[in-house]
């Protein structure tokens, strides 16, 4: 029942996925309701606007074949909440939560807010422990830390998909004794990629430590909304109070953004850049910013959303300010990928912010930072050393050049490109010494020399 025990009957306009319900008392912001149609089905929504005497609610099933005289509504008096539990790892589930295997409703656990809390910046810890992805462009160069936020920026029919499975495959905290648990969010998946996450995560034997949600292609639009802040709900309550590490894995933000886009348009809101609506960064960051570690607490969120840049471009809105809001980006290649590399990461464009407080000796390996910055250092005089010889030839270049040119091949061929292989961080610089061993010592200046006797294979 509402807050007035109050159900209206008859709405006074429909507008895409919005209706519009007249002289409602006690009805606030953000407050769930549920519409009955004509066909007896109850779906439900979430209050976006409330006037002096309406209310416009958002109906997460779409309101194909409500009919404006026929419809009813009550309204519940609280927020959109979900069921969260540990018995949820191991499941998967539909996009507005609800179980979509072969098992049964969840009967325990709590039953939260969807929007979360806020978690207060004074009670935030400093992230310093890393998390092991098993990719050598990703644990070497930009090593992903535990309460970390950091972006995929992928495009159209490059590998996102297979490479965040692999990441949900073999993901994993560095110390013994610590529980992990991985939540995946598909936002508008096909329902054949659904299948192979689902599939992907059984045959890596880690579908026990998964919760995935789907809020599959032809699911209602209106449904990506609240997607990926139920599953940050179930994050949230592994991590604060189960003591979980936690790694959330979303894809794809874009479709996400997009379904924004769709509801403001409905809204009538004036658009702003590419016609996504004004608020799109503070509603962005009340996403990534539930993530990290807090004060007295074992557990810990790190986020890995991933997105398609369209028509590749950096600079669009989703990529720009997922890109303020975050600690860095890893940015796959559409270059690399046409050259059969796998995973395509770029390492030029990509970066973790919050690395180098989470490598060297105690955390990772005393030579950790000093060779990322060397292979990131080497690798950019590669880009410039192919561009002169295009220009001059190859035959024209000084020995020093030519010997960049061969790191540069085996740089690209043995250390980013690594297939299915799981790689451990010793195996990552074992290969990345290889590599740059190819280059004469006196080139390798960002290594201190008592690193290089011990490390150096030239």
């Amino acid at each position: 029942m509402g807050i007035s025990g109050v159900i209206y009957k008859g709405l006074s306009g429909v507008t895409g996925p919005l209706i519009v319900v007249e002289d409602v008392k006690d009805v606030g912001y953000g407050e769930l309701a549920e519409v009955v149609g004509p066909d007896g089905r109850t779906r439900r929504g979430m209050v976006l606007e409330v006037g002096e005497r309406f209310a416009v609610v958002q109906v997460f099933q779409g309101t194909s074949g409500l009919s404006a005289s026929e419809t009813r509504v009550r309204f519940l008096g609280r927020p959109l909440q979900v069921r969260v539990s540990e018995e949820m790892l191991g499941r998967t589930f539909n996009g507005v939560g609800e179980p979509m295997d072969d098992g049964p409703q969840l009967l325990s656990g709590e039953v939260r807010d969807v929007h979360g809390s806020a978690i207060n910046p004074a009670s935030r810890d400093y992230p310093y422990d890393w998390v092991q992805t098993g990719i050598s462009a990703i644990d070497g160069l930009n090593t992903l830390v535990r309460g970390q936020k950091l972006p995929l920026f992928s495009g159209g029919g490059l590998p996102h998909n297979r490479l965040a499975a692999q990441i949900v495959r073999q993901a994993r905290i560095s110390e013994e004794g610590g529980d992990f648990a991985v939540v995946f969010v598909g936002i508008g998946v096909k329902h054949d990629d659904a299948r192979f996450f689902v599939e992907s995560f059984e045959r890596g034997g880690v579908a026990a430590q998964v919760a995935a949600f789907l809020n599959l292609a032809d699911d209602p639009p209106e449904e990506r909304i609240v997607t990926p802040r139920i599953a940050l709900t179930l994050a949230e309550y592994l991590a604060f109070e189960r003591d979980f590490h936690v790694l959330v894995v979303m894809l794809d933000m874009t479709n996400y953004c997009e379904a924004l886009r769709e509801r403001a348009s409905s809204r009538g809101e004036v658009p702003s850049r590419k016609g996504y609506p004004g608020y799109l960064y503070s509603d962005l960051a009340s996403l990534y910013e539930r993530c990290g570690r807090v004060k007295g607490r074992r557990g810990s969120i790190t986020q890995l959303p991933i997105l398609t840049m369209p028509n590749d471009d950096i600079t669009h809105p989703v990529p720009d300010l997922t890109g303020y809001i975050t600690e860095g980006q890893i940015v796959l290649d559409r270059g690399l990928h046409a050259k059969g590399i796998y995973p395509p990461i770029n390492v030029l464009p990509s970066l973790s912010r919050i690395m180098k407080d989470a490598v060297g000796e105690e955390r990772t390996r005393e030579d950790h930072p000093y060779l990322a910055s060397q292979l990131y250092a080497a690798y950019s005089r590669v880009e410039r050393v192919r561009a002169l010889a295009t220009i001059v030839g190859e035959e024209e270049l000084t020995a020093l050049d030519r010997r960049y040119l061969e790191f540069g091949e085996a740089f690209e061929d043995r250390f980013i490109n690594q297939g299915e292989e799981d790689r451990s961080l010793e195996e990552t610089l074992g290969i990345g010494w290889e590599v740059i061993s190819l280059l004469p010592r006196s080139a390798l200046y960002r290594i201190p020399s008592e690193i290089l006797d011990r490390y150096y294979r030239g």
